[in-house]
């Protein structure tokens, strides 16, 4: 799955475009800092730059690219290219509070764009984390359905902070027509 076969690779006139399912702990660039890995411990492919930013505390699917307009299309928030995450949080959403993240919350920062919404119920099978997150028995927790179409800084976790639900699990699983979908973590397809 890390290597596609010389058939599937786009032609030198075309552009390249890498879906990548990001393991906890992995910054969104190649280089490492500190106790972040960096994107070349997972692609060894001269010329492909991140298309957007995803968290080191983060997981799910990162975008690269060589074409600075496909990178811009996608990171550039200006184009408005819907990203869906999986959320676990700790409690259990009430419709009041699926209600404030639809219409918008009020962020340091300004108010967020309305976004869509949803508990999932029965929360989706995802693969184990390292380092498991943290986890409290008095508490429960519940996984949201979250898509957004700007890109704030930790907007996603200051969103369900915001309505009193702190983010255990962050997982992206879209960006526009590209999802995670056949990927297990620390791999990539072309």
């Amino acid at each position: 799955m890390n290597r596609p076969s010389p058939s599937s690779r786009s032609s030198p006139s075309s552009s390249r475009l890498i879906r990548f399912n990001k393991p906890y702990g992995v910054l969104s660039q190649f280089t490492p800092e500190g106790r972040w890995r960096g994107l070349k411990d997972f692609i060894d492919i001269p010329g492909v730059y991140v298309a957007g930013r995803l968290d080191a505390d983060s997981e799910g699917l990162l975008l690269l690219t060589d074409d600075g307009r496909v990178q811009a299309r996608i990171a550039d928030p200006r184009f408005k290219m819907e990203k869906v995450y999986w959320v676990q949080v700790e409690g259990v959403p009430g419709e009041d509070a699926l209600a404030a993240l639809r219409n918008g919350v009020m962020l340091n920062d300004g108010p967020t764009r309305p976004a869509r919404a949803r508990l999932l119920d029965p929360p989706p099978e995802v693969w184990e984390r390292t380092p498991p997150i943290r986890e409290r028995k008095s508490i429960p927790t519940a996984w949201i359905e979250l898509a957004i179409r700007e890109g704030r800084n930790r907007q996603v976790r200051r969103m369900t902070a915001a309505v009193g639900l702190p983010t255990l699990r962050l997982i992206r699983v879209a960006i526009g027509p590209h999802t995670l979908e056949g990927l297990a973590p620390g791999t990539w397809c072309e």
